[in-house]
C-alpha cells in the first residue's frame, strides 16, 4: 500500500478533525462568470432606473413620515418586480421627528435673514422664537473647554470649515461637530446651537441637515445649520467686535414613536440557502432633496446586483440577501434592529458590505477576513481591478454604513469605497436629486456589487465570520 508522507498525512488529519481549516478559493468557473457579470452590468441601466424610480414615485423618504410607508410599499412591489424569490419586511421602531418649518436672522446689529436648516432630535424653540447673543468657537475641542459661564443663556456657534477629499474623511470631524457639538453645548447651558454645514459646498446657500445627538429629550436645546455663505456671513458679524444677536425660529421635534420596517429581498442559494451574502443601503433619506445619492444610489446598486445574478441560468451556491434599511438617517435604527435579530446567526453570513456613499466609481476595497481568506479577497480583488478598483490589503472592511453592525456582531465585512469628491456637495441638502447621479458610473458600481457577491456565495470555504470574530481591531489577523 502506497503510504502518504507524514507532513500530508498530519496536514489531512488536522483538516478533518477541524483543528486547521483549508484556505477559502473561489472556483475558476465561477470567476469566469463573476467577469461575465462585470462586464454585462457595466452595459445594463437597471440600477439607474430603480433610483429613478424611487426618487420619483416616492421622492423624500424622511423616516416616520407619509412618505416611510410608500417607500416600504415601493421596494416590496420592486424587488417583486425584478425576480426576487423571497421578499419580506422586518419591524423596526424608534422615535419620530418631524420638521415643520424652519427660520434664522441676525437680528443686531446688522438685522438680515439666514438660512438654516434644523438639526434631527432638536426641539422646537419657545413661541415667538429664541433670541440670543453668538459665542463662536473656532472647533469642537475649544467649545469642549470653554467655561460654561461664557456659554451660558448663549446661541453657541462652531466654524469648524469640512475639507474635500476623495474618500470623505474631513465628514468624521464635520459630523463630530453637528452630533456632539449640541450636547456639549447644552451641558454647559447654551440657549441654542449653530454649526457651519457639515459639507463642501463653499458657494452654495444651501444649508445639510444630518441628526444631533440629543437621545434625552429634556436635555436638547434648539440646534440648526447654516449655509456655507451664511456661516461667513455670521463670522464677518462677530468680525466687527460688537454683541451679535441671532433669533432663531424651529418649528421642529419629537412626535411619539413610529414603526416602520427594513424591507428585504433574496435570491435563494441552490445549496446552501441559509448562509447569505448580504448587501443593500438604506430606504430612508432626509427630506430636504430626494435621497438620490443618499441613499437611493446605495439601494439600487444593491437592488441591480442582486438582480444580475437572479437573471443567470442557475441560482448561485449561497443566499444573496439585499437590505433596504429603516432609518439609517436619525442613527441606524435600521441596522441595530437587524443585527440584535440576527446576532445569532452571524456565522452564516459569508460576507457582507452596503452603499451608502453616493453614486461615484468605487475606487477602494479593503477587507476583514480570516487569514485564509485573504487568496479567496485576492481573487474578487483581482475580478474588480479592471473597473479602477484598488485592493489594501492593509486596510480593515467595515461593511458599510448599515452592515457595520452585523460586522460588529463578527460578520466578515468588505469596505467598498467611492468617490466621494463632490458628494459632500450635496449631501443632506435639497441638491440631493437625481441628476446628481451620473448613470455609467452607478453601472460601475453595480458591476462591482454584481460581481463580488456572486464570488462571495461562490466561493468554497467561507471568510470567518463568528460570533466575536473581528471585534479586537477590526480584523481577524
Amino acid at each position: 500500500m502506497r503510504r502518504l508522507p507524514f507532513t500530508l498525512l498530519a496536514a489531512s488529519l488536522l483538516l478533518a478533525s477541524g483543528i486547521v481549516s483549508a484556505a477559502t478559493a473561489i472556483p475558476a468557473t465561477a470567476v469566469k462568470t463573476a467577469e461575465q457579470l462585470r462586464d454585462r452590468a457595466l452595459h445594463d441601466d437597471t440600477g439607474y432606473r430603480i433610483v429613478a424610480s424611487l426618487t420619483t414615485e416616492v421622492g423624500a423618504r424622511l423616516a416616520g413620515s407619509e412618505a416611510d410607508q410608500r417607500a416600504r410599499d415601493w421596494a416590496v412591489a420592486k424587488f417583486r418586480a425584478l425576480g426576487y424569490d423571497k421578499v419580506y419586511t422586518e419591524a423596526v421602531t424608534y422615535p419620530k421627528w418631524v420638521r415643520r418649518s424652519e427660520h434664522a436672522a441676525i437680528v443686531a446689529p446688522f438685522p438680515q435673514p439666514l438660512v438654516v436648516t434644523a438639526l434631527g432630535y432638536s426641539p422646537g424653540t419657545p413661541a415667538g422664537g429664541l433670541s440670543a447673543q453668538v459665542v463662536k468657537f473656532d472647533s469642537l475641542d475649544a467649545l469642549k473647554a470653554a467655561d460654561p459661564a461664557s456659554v451660558k443663556g448663549r446661541i453657541v456657534y462652531v466654524g469648524y470649515r469640512m475639507q474635500r477629499a476623495k474618500d470623505g474623511h474631513g465628514y468624521g470631524m464635520g459630523s463630530a461637530v453637528r452630533t456632539a457639538g449640541p450636547v456639549i453645548a447644552a451641558a454647559k447651558g447654551a440657549a441654542g446651537y449653530l454649526l457651519r454645514s457639515a459639507g463642501t459646498d463653499a458657494h452654495e446657500r444651501i444649508a445639510h441637515t444630518g441628526v444631533t445627538g440629543f437621545r434625552d429629550p429634556s436635555k436638547a436645546i434648539p440646534a440648526a445649520a447654516l449655509s456655507n455663505p451664511d456661516a461667513d456671513q455670521l463670522e464677518r458679524a462677530l468680525a466687527y467686535g460688537k454683541p451679535v444677536t441671532v433669533k432663531l425660529d424651529l418649528d421642529c421635534g419629537l412626535d411619539g414613536e413610529y414603526t416602520g420596517a427594513n424591507v428585504i429581498g433574496e435570491i435563494t442559494g441552490r445549496k446552501h440557502p441559509e448562509q447569505v451574502v448580504a448587501i443593500g443601503g438604506h430606504l430612508d433619506s432626509w427630506d430636504l432633496g430626494t435621497g438620490a445619492i443618499d441613499d437611493g444610489a446605495g439601494v439600487a446598486i444593491a437592488m441591480a446586483a442582486g438582480k444580475l445574478i437572479g437573471d443567470l441560468p442557475q441560482r448561485p451556491d449561497r443566499t444573496i440577501r439585499v437590505i433596504a434599511f429603516a432609518n439609517e438617517e436619525m442613527g441606524l435604527w435600521g441596522s441595530r434592529a437587524y443585527a440584535e435579530k440576527h446576532a445569532g446567526e452571524v456565522s452564516q453570513f459569508q460576507l457582507g458590505t452596503d452603499s451608502d456613499f453616493g453614486a461615484g466609481p468605487v475606487w477602494r476595497m479593503s477587507a476583514s477576513v480570516k487569514p485564509d481568506a485573504r487568496a479567496a479577497v485576492a481573487q474578487i480583488a483581482n475580478v474588480l481591478a479592471p473597473l479602477g478598483v484598488a485592493y489594501d490589503a492593509k486596510r480593515p472592511g467595515g461593511g458599510g454604513s448599515d452592515l457595520s453592525q452585523m460586522h460588529a456582531k463578527g460578520m466578515a465585512a468588505l469596505s467598498l469605497t467611492q468617490d466621494g469628491t463632490k458628494y459632500f456637495d450635496w449631501h443632506h441638502t435639497a441638491n440631493d436629486t437625481l441628476d446628481k447621479v451620473d448613470p455609467q458610473e452607478l453601472a460601475q458600481n453595480v458591476a462591482v456589487y454584481a460581481a463580488f457577491s456572486y464570488m462571495a456565495a461562490q466561493a468554497d470555504g467561507d471568510f470567518g465570520s463568528a460570533p466575536g470574530a473581528f471585534a479586537k481591531d477590526g480584523t481577524n489577523e
